[in-house]
């Protein structure tokens, strides 16, 4: 006896509507569960993650702040997913993003003028997407498997950053710390009501990437391309659609946004580059582009919330002593609810009787 998966001739469109709020709520529940088992009042606990953090407005804030990256990155990664392409690196575009867009406040402190921040952008952009056309090169030129190669180079993007800001970028200025030096002020990214909170202009391009990316989408004959691959790669092939134009496109545009997400969270949030410049926010943005139904306009919401995840794990960690290994696996339990129910409404299981394929085909 054997479990299979069997598509579903008419997947449910009311249910795909409201998958990711039933996804959100078995969260919750699982999340209780999980709370009640560390000893916590579950109750308190997600008054802690998800209410306490929207009181006041310098947390609101924060959320800005924490939500811009996953917004833009999550934008990236859905023209991605969308096109079939497994971009799992976004993580690391981000880094490369941080260091190439930081290039220049820190090899040149002294050019500090109008054009220093757009410089910065750009160059965050250009590496970003430099980067993630790497695997983009791999899978087209040698078949290899994106979601390998894009994934093991966050980790040499790790290393780099902590080899510059422990070696030839450190700040001969900083007490041998392994950080570079503080950007000057024309390379700061400006803050929005500076007098209410710290929230910069990221969170803005974070906006216009998902108004921008969605109007591609809807509108345009690029968007109706990204679409037709994504779902049958044969029949794009027959539409005259290039599968490898498409394969450096989607990898190139979501690491150009990981890019800009990386250099506008260090010319704004940070200020300088250090060892550990992101909490995982390219991993994290998986889960926001599958919450968001890969919708750009989804994902703005979908980032709101994860990025409320993050402000209430850490004060949950402050108020309740919550350990950080228990905040993750709680964002993993989304994206894997998320999953669980988009593929049950998708494929139904079936109990099948152990006949192989293999089998099937010799009794023919």
């Amino acid at each position: 006896m054997q479990l299979a998966l069997v598509r579903r001739q008419y997947p449910s469109r009311v249910l795909s509507v409201f998958t990711p709020f039933i996804a959100f709520g078995l969260t919750l529940l699982a999340g209780s569960i999980m709370f009640a088992a560390q000893g916590l009042d579950p109750l308190v606990t997600l008054y802690t993650y998800f209410v306490e953090p929207l009181i006041e407005t310098w947390s609101l804030h924060e959320l800005a702040i924490k939500a811009a990256p996953l917004i833009l990155i999550g934008v990236g990664l859905s023209v991605c997913f969308l096109s079939n392409n497994w971009n799992i690196g976004a993580e690391g575009q981000f880094v490369v993003g941080a260091i190439t867009g930081s290039a220049l406040p820190v090899l040149w402190p002294d050019f500090a003028n109008f054009a220093t921040l757009p410089l910065m952008l750009l160059f965050g952009v250009l590496g970003g997407c430099a980067y993630a056309c790497i695997p983009a090169l791999l899978k087209t030129r040698f078949n290899t498997n994106e979601i390998l190669t894009s994934l093991m180079l966050v980790y040499v993007a790790q290393l780099l950053l902590d080899w510059l800001v422990r070696g030839p970028w450190r700040n001969p200025e900083g007490f041998n710390f392994p950080e570079t030096r503080i950007f000057n002020d024309a390379a700061i990214l400006p803050e929005l009501f500076s007098e209410y909170g710290r929230a910069n202009w990221g969170i803005v391009f974070a906006l216009v990437a998902a108004i921008g990316v969605w109007l591609m989408l809807r509108k345009t004959l690029k968007g109706f391309e990204v679409q037709v691959v994504g779902a049958s790669p044969r029949a794009g092939r027959f539409a005259g659609f290039s599968s490898s134009r498409m394969v450096f496109f989607a990898f190139g545009l979501s690491g150009a946004l990981a890019g800009l997400a990386g250099i506008a969270e260090v010319a704004g949030a940070s200020g300088q580059l250090r060892p550990v410049i992101s909490p995982g926010y390219g991993f994290t943005a998986i889960i926001v582009a599958f919450l968001g139904r890969l919708n750009p306009l989804g994902i703005v919401a979908a980032g709101l919330v994860l990025a409320l995840t993050y402000l209430g794990g850490e004060a949950a960690q402050i108020a309740l002593g919550l350990s950080d290994k228990v905040v993750r696996v709680f964002q993993g339990m989304l994206l894997f609810f998320v999953l669980a129910t988009d593929t049950l409404i998708h494929y139904q299981v079936r109990v099948t009787g152990g006949t192989t394929a293999g089998d099937s085909r010799g009794d023919r």
